[in-house]
């Protein structure tokens, strides 16, 4: 594989003469065999015939996570399904779960997205690469293992979990690049120092990390730990999977999109109208060469930017930022909006405490109220006599806590300090927020 494709070094004309010619594509064959985009066309007055330019863009309608549900198993597919090789899907632990489907075609060019992907990230064939990442019906696992064998990686599939196995199989393959959830990945790091092996020794040189909010203080710790370089990807199963966006190793500054399979499009999520680059706002993407499931201005749910200049590493495609958060993760705390990857940025400037924490909503009375559960450091620890957190030194920790969160992310929080390894570990997504303000709630009503 060479250090591009040509479709990462293109201008921006003829980025978007490509584009074009792959949206009409995409909008005839989900207007002509998909029933839920011929009934939204129609609500919009539109045919495919309508869209002329990029102007005509917004007149198509968005689709939501929730048309995915009430469209479940098959009725999105745009292909017989004689054509279709796979399927995958959400967990469906709040409802029905999503399901995407792909042909022979889609996987091939998958497999080509993420092979590219991690080529960016440091990845060259002959490499070990340790696939951490969940197989099955979530894309993470999978659309790595593809990409990696495409790029002539030496793939190991070890999936999340079973925590001492993966340390055991880093010290015998002798990993180049290792993959998998941020949270998960210092979790293995973790583990490695409190057996007695350093993260540093290890053969690992690169990191991809994604499928959830991190932010450039969680980079700093792991690459610190494992003396690394950490890349953030991006993807989600509805639009296709892992290596929508891959940051490159070079710039470590933006995820390059792959703009020759996808359109992006950033808007408020109030207004549903586009923001100028460079702002935040809901990520909205249109597959340019799905077959078995094209779909049409998702909205991703998640917040982050855009940038259209050249990189420093010579690629010449559409940049977003990391993730700042969720649309549904948001936290309204007396009338102000945080997002739990600022408190983690907030938190992880602080040396007296460790990196795993959670987020706890409760109600008192009719207003929200929100605890951090965080681990105090170990080095803290041994400061206090008999490991004490109730020593005064412990409480003068929280209202420093406080403080930063009040003058760096503008929230009030009460803070409950844990002893390291209190907090429950990740095998693969952490849970940053537990919401118990229905159950407080109902107790209060029974």
């Amino acid at each position: 594989m060479t250090t591009f494709v040509s479709e990462e070094t293109l201008d921006r004309s003829q980025m978007r003469d490509l584009q074009w010619k792959r949206l009409k594509q995409t909008i005839k064959r989900v207007y002509s065999n998909v029933p839920f985009y011929q009934e939204e066309f129609k609500k919009q007055g539109i045919t495919p015939d309508n869209i002329q330019s990029w102007n005509d863009v917004s007149r198509l309608p968005f689709t939501k996570k929730h048309n995915l549900r009430e469209n479940y198993p098959y009725n999105l597919i745009a292909t017989p399904m004689e054509n279709v090789v796979r399927l995958h899907g959400s967990s469906g632990t709040s409802g029905k779960p999503t399901v995407v489907a792909y042909t022979q075609n889609d996987i091939d060019n998958w497999a080509d997205i993420v092979a590219r992907a991690i080529y960016m990230a440091g990845g060259r064939k002959g490499d070990v690469l340790h696939n951490a990442y969940g197989y099955g019906l979530f894309t993470g696992g999978l659309g790595i293992h593809h990409g990696s064998e495409r790029l002539g990686c030496v793939t190991v599939p070890i999936s999340g979990g079973n925590t001492s196995r993966q340390i055991t199989l880093i010290q015998d393959f002798k990993p180049r690049i290792i993959c998998g959830t941020p949270s998960y990945i210092l979790n293995v790091g973790e583990t490695m120092k409190n057996i007695g092996i350093d993260p540093a020794s290890t053969s690992i040189e690169y990191a991809i990390l994604g499928a959830e909010p991190w932010t450039e203080e969680m980079r700093d710790t792991i690459e610190k730990l494992f003396n690394i370089k950490a890349m953030d990807i991006y993807g989600l199963s509805e639009v296709m999977g892992p290596g929508v966006a891959m940051e490159c190793k070079d710039c470590q500054d933006g995820l390059h999109i792959a703009e020759d399979h996808f359109y992006v499009e950033i808007i408020d999520p109030d207004t549903l109208m586009p923001v100028p680059e460079g702002t935040d706002g809901e990520i909205v993407f249109t597959s340019l060469t799905k077959e078995a499931l094209p779909i049409i201005r998702y909205r991703t749910g998640d917040i982050a930017s855009i940038t259209r200049e050249t990189c420093g590493c010579g690629r010449t495609t559409t940049k977003m930022s990391r993730i700042k958060g969720r649309i549904d993760d948001m936290i309204i705390l007396r009338g102000v909006n945080v997002f739990p990857s600022e408190i983690e940025r907030c938190i992880l400037q602080m040396e007296e405490i460790g990196t795993n924490y959670q987020i706890h909503l409760l109600k008192k009375g009719v207003m929200d109220h929100a605890q951090l559960h965080v681990e105090v450091s170990e080095a803290f620890l041994k400061t206090l006599p008999e490991k004490d957190l109730e020593h005064q030194s412990a409480k003068d920790l929280i209202r420093k806590i406080q403080g930063v969160l009040k003058t760096e992310a503008l929230v009030t929080m009460e803070v409950c300090l844990k002893q390291p390894q209190e907090l429950p570990r990740s095998e693969g997504k952490a849970k940053r927020i537990i919401d118990n303000r229905s159950s407080a709630s109902l107790s209060a009503s029974s």
